[in-house]
């Protein structure tokens, strides 16, 4: 069992490790660690705070029981995103409640109490609202793998676990994603820009 060291915080697999030993806290670090991530998650999907909330804590319930499924050698925030998506996916179709935009939610709390970046605070406020209203019109999948990219700034595998894809098909799939969006988009926005802006 991997030992804890005072005032040094543990790597997530040790904490998986104890987790799965049945050390509650050691899950409650990971919890509170993806906790803010697995909101804006099923926020995107939900499109409701309350709806995007109880769907989190149901993911992680759900993970937890599902511990000695996880693979030592796969990382833990895809896996979670997965199960998180899969419980937002199940309240919207039972619920199907919108409530305001998601992407701008997700946008206002990507940094939390951070100051944003000098590229993103340099974005023009009328081509990120026009990017955000054409984002909440796409179809689920479109609006996943740009928010996981971009909003969520997962890596390609980190996407490609999450969205239960092969990793080689997360570049042609975004890149079709971005084309459906800039379709979307008044012809002087382009999607790109702004994204990988906000991507840097």
């Amino acid at each position: 069992m991997t030992d804890r060291v005072e005032g040094r915080p543990l790597e997530e697999a040790g904490l998986i490790e104890l987790a799965k030993d049945g050390d509650v806290q050691a899950y409650g670090e990971l919890v509170t660690r993806y906790r803010e991530l697995a909101f804006r998650t099923a926020f995107l999907i939900t499109r409701s705070a309350a709806d995007a909330e109880d769907a989190a804590q149901d993911a992680f319930v759900k993970a937890y029981y599902a511990l000695e499924r996880f693979r030592a050698r796969d990382s833990f925030r895809p896996w979670i995103l997965r199960i998180v998506s899969n419980e937002a996916k199940n309240r919207l179709r039972s619920a199907r409640r919108r409530e305001g935009l998601a992407l701008r939610a997700a946008e206002d709390r990507r940094y939390g109490d951070a100051a944003p970046s000098p590229e993103t605070a340099a974005l023009d406020r009328e081509t990120r609202e026009a990017l955000l209203h054409a984002l909440s019109g796409l179809k689920e999948n479109d609006r996943l793998i740009i928010a996981y990219r971009y909003f969520l700034e997962l890596s390609e595998a980190e996407t490609a676990r999450a969205l239960g894809i092969r990793p080689g098909t997360v570049k042609s799939r975004l890149s079709r994603a971005l084309d459906r969006l800039r379709d979307r988009l008044p012809a002087e926005h382009d999607a790109r820009e702004p994204l990988e802006a906000a991507d840097g």
